[in-house]
C-alpha cells in the first residue's frame, strides 16, 4: 500500500502534525459547545492555510488537532494563526463563560504548545531504507 501524496507545482508531499494547545493556566473552562465551535473555527482556518483538519477532540483544559498542512506553512505561524483566531471569537462568542473563569482578561489559550510530525512510515523503517540504496560507483 502506498502513501498518498498531495502536489504543488514542484513537489509532492505528505505533512501531517499532531497539535496541544492548552487552555491559560490549564483552566478546565472548555465545555461541550466550545469544543463543538472550535473544530468549525480549526477547520475553516485551516483551509484558508490550504490545509485540513483531519481530527479534532478535547476535554476541559486543552485540544487536540490532526492536521495536514503543504510545505509552504510554517509551523508556529500557523499554530499562532490557530490559536489567536479561536481565541478572539470564543472569547466573543462565550465571554460570559469565559469572563468569569478569567475574570475578564482577554486570554483563551496558553502560550506554550506541543506539536509533533506524524504519518507515513516510522523514523527507523526510513532509516533502513535510505541505508539500503544502492551506493554510487
Amino acid at each position: 500500500m502506498s502513501q498518498h501524496l498531495n502536489t504543488l507545482h514542484h513537489c509532492s508531499y505528505s505533512i501531517q502534525f499532531h497539535l496541544v494547545a492548552c487552555t491559560k493556566y490549564r483552566r478546565k473552562c472548555i465545555t461541550k459547545p466550545m469544543l463543538e465551535r472550535m473544530q468549525e473555527i480549526f477547520s475553516t482556518t485551516l483551509n484558508k492555510w490550504e490545509g485540513e483538519l483531519i481530527e479534532f477532540n478535547g476535554e476541559a483544559d486543552h485540544v487536540h488537532l490532526l492536521i495536514s498542512v503543504n510545505p509552504k506553512v510554517q509551523p508556529s505561524k500557523l499554530v499562532n494563526n490557530l490559536k489567536t483566531v479561536s481565541s478572539r471569537l470564543l472569547r466573543k462568542e462565550f465571554g460570559e463563560h469565559l469572563n468569569r473563569v478569567y475574570r475578564g482578561k482577554p486570554i483563551f489559550w496558553s502560550r506554550s504548545y506541543c506539536i509533533i510530525s506524524c504519518g507515513g512510515a516510522p523514523i527507523s523503517v526510513l532509516k533502513q531504507y535510505i541505508q539500503q540504496q544502492a551506493e554510487i560507483d
